[in-house]
């Protein structure tokens, strides 16, 4: 297995310290979280997408994804949503990156109209990832929960540069079983999220292994050679302790559980 972190954990912190953490930690590989608070995002000019290129080559680390908020199936115009995926994969595109994650957003609208909006757009979005090398990752999230729903969205779309992320804490949250999620997603499958939480009424984050997610049943039978990525959510939970110091601990328990890095 191959292991990333998400910015998403220590917001704010300059890129060439990102860089230089997750190589001091054994890390393989960073998420970028792509937001107007951040140091990446879509806004990001030419000489500083160059500048970043550098920063994480010197360091031995790969920028893993792109990760923006677009939600596929939310209301509205294709065009807007269409439009801001092409920045977003243009972005990862000269990043080096080979996925940008987006999100379902259908919010409280029927989930198959907004199923049915996000196979649309996640088939129109598939042919410009096609053409600058970028898989788009619709992650298990918010209107979309299961990987049963996001199958069901990505059946239809049927194009190998739309595909599925895995974030491990909302399947369980909705009461899917890991082994039904990772059936469903295996065809889709672009990589794996991690994170630790208490229950399911107490979200903050915590350290892997210190909470209350069967992630071992999720990590189970995974293809070797997968990606594991920790959003550890100190960006929504400014009370949580600081990630830095849990990135060789947290490296250690998924070697626990999966093997050596890698």
């Amino acid at each position: 297995m191959k292991l990333a972190f998400s910015t998403l954990g220590v917001p704010g912190m300059p890129l060439a310290e990102v860089a230089a953490l997750a190589a001091d930690c054994g890390y393989q590989g960073v998420e970028l979280r792509t937001a107007p608070d951040e140091p990446v995002s879509t806004a990001l000019g030419e000489r500083e997408r160059a500048k970043t290129v550098r920063e994480f080559a010197r360091a031995g680390v790969e920028i893993l994804a792109v990760c923006g908020y677009t939600g596929v199936a939310a209301e509205g115009d294709d065009a807007e949503v269409l439009q801001e995926i092409g920045e977003l994969l243009r972005l990862a595109g000269d990043l080096g990156a080979p996925f940008v994650r987006v999100f379902p957003g259908g919010g409280d609208r029927d989930p198959e109209i907004g199923g049915t909006d996000a196979v649309r757009r996640l088939g129109a979005a598939a042919e410009t990832a096609a053409g600058v090398g970028v898989r788009i990752l619709l992650e298990t999230h918010d209107s979309h929960p299961t990987g049963a729903a996001v199958s069901r969205i990505l059946g239809p779309v049927g194009h190998r540069h739309a595909g599925a992320l895995w974030d491990v804490l909302h399947p369980w949250l909705a009461g899917e079983e890991p082994a039904a999620a990772r059936a469903a997603l295996a065809p889709f499958l672009g990589y794996v999220q991690v994170k630790d939480v208490a229950s399911r009424d107490d979200l903050t984050p915590l350290p892997l292994g210190a909470g209350t997610l069967p992630l071992a049943e999720c990590l189970s039978g995974l293809a070797p050679g997968a990606w594991l990525s920790w959003e550890y959510e100190k960006r929504w939970y400014p009370g949580a302790r600081e990630l830095p110091g849990l990135l060789t601990p947290g490296r250690e328990f998924l070697e626990g559980l999966c093997g050596p890095v890698g």
